[in-house]
């Protein structure tokens, strides 16, 4: 009996061995095929560059492709729908902007949970903005120009690439931190507002400091302020909202890789430290520094931590601009 008691221990141990070796390799082998990657916005979009120059690494790196879907519409909630009803078997994942953040304030019926029915993997990047103004507005700091707008209510206005885009919700950021009114001019598209800034259609945009660049070295707009925390390294003599007195008024363009709710940790967990990888890499910064965007990695938790801050600061501008839900 006490054999036999012995040899059933040593079976049942290695069973539990070979289940647990098992297990192992099956969690090792990930991925063993193409993961497809959801992109909200057309080709060549900021987002669309920032998922693919860091999906192609992270594919490399895996030995695996991830493979870019842009699936285009109402707003990129077209794009958050299919991606949070996609299979969790980490096979599917999104990169997204502030659009799954903004959308709950946008929208009164989404198919979607943006808490809910979404796992963070990721932080990836962020784009700075930079208000500028046409050189005929006699503004040269952010000052300046609040002053004007206080002195002039009504009078100045600014261009937008439409209703809820993050050029217009910085712009309704600051009227709602400042009491001013400058009256929103809303255009199809940031690069039509950047258009209307340069002709003096416009007063005043906010647009990402890679689309407006090349135009403020022209001297067509004139720099006010970075709405980020620190300078931007291609505009380094212009102050941070911060250095500029007004350190609530910031709003970065941020990038994060997001899988479907329910993906199995170890998959988040990879998925993470490979998007890590990549964005540590040499080759990857260069290209991305080459498109003024910014290498910017957060964990798992630090990003459900952005999300969580950030719909209800967006909730809080959505209403304040009297934005009519759709």
């Amino acid at each position: 009996m006490f054999t036999f008691n012995r040899l059933t221990v040593a079976a049942a141990a290695v069973a539990v061995s070979c289940a647990v070796t098992g297990g192992n390799a099956i969690a090792q082998a990930y991925p063993s095929k193409p993961i497809r990657m959801i992109l909200p916005f057309p080709a060549g979009a900021p987002s669309d560059l920032v998922g693919r120059f860091i999906g192609q690494k992270m594919g490399e790196q895996m030995g695996q492709n991830l493979l870019p879907d842009n699936r285009v519409g109402a707003g990129g909630t077209l794009a958050l729908s299919l991606a949070a009803t996609s299979p969790t078997d980490g096979y599917t994942v999104l990169v997204s902007s502030p659009t799954i953040a903004i959308s709950p304030a946008l929208y009164k019926k989404l198919s979607y949970d943006a808490i809910k029915d979404f796992a963070p993997v990721a932080r990836l990047a962020a784009i700075e903005n930079v208000m500028v103004v046409h050189p005929s507005v006699p503004a040269k700091t952010l000052k300046q120009f609040i002053d004007l707008a206080k002195s002039k209510p009504g009078v100045l206005n600014y261009g937008s690439g439409g209703a809820g885009t993050t050029n217009h919700l910085a712009n309704e950021l600051l009227k709602y931190l400042q009491k001013i009114n400058v009256v929103h001019v809303p255009y199809k598209g940031a690069t039509l507002a950047t258009v209307a800034a340069i002709s003096g259609e416009v007063d005043q945009t906010i647009v990402s400091v890679a689309s407006i660049l090349s135009l403020i070295k022209q001297g067509k707009v004139r720099p006010i302020v970075v709405l980020s925390e620190k300078r931007v390294a291609n505009l380094p003599d212009v102050p941070t909202s911060t250095e500029a007195g007004y350190p609530e008024f910031k709003m970065s363009i941020w990038y994060a890789m997001f899988a479907p709710a329910n993906t199995p940790r170890d998959i988040i967990n990879k998925l993470s430290s490979e998007a890590q990888k990549a964005l540590d890499s040499k080759d990857l910064r260069a290209t991305l520094d080459s498109q003024s965007i910014n290498p910017w990695y957060g964990t798992p938790e630090q990003l459900g931590a952005l999300l969580k801050a950030e719909i209800p600061r967006y909730a809080t501008i959505v209403k304040s601009a009297g934005i009519q839900q759709q």
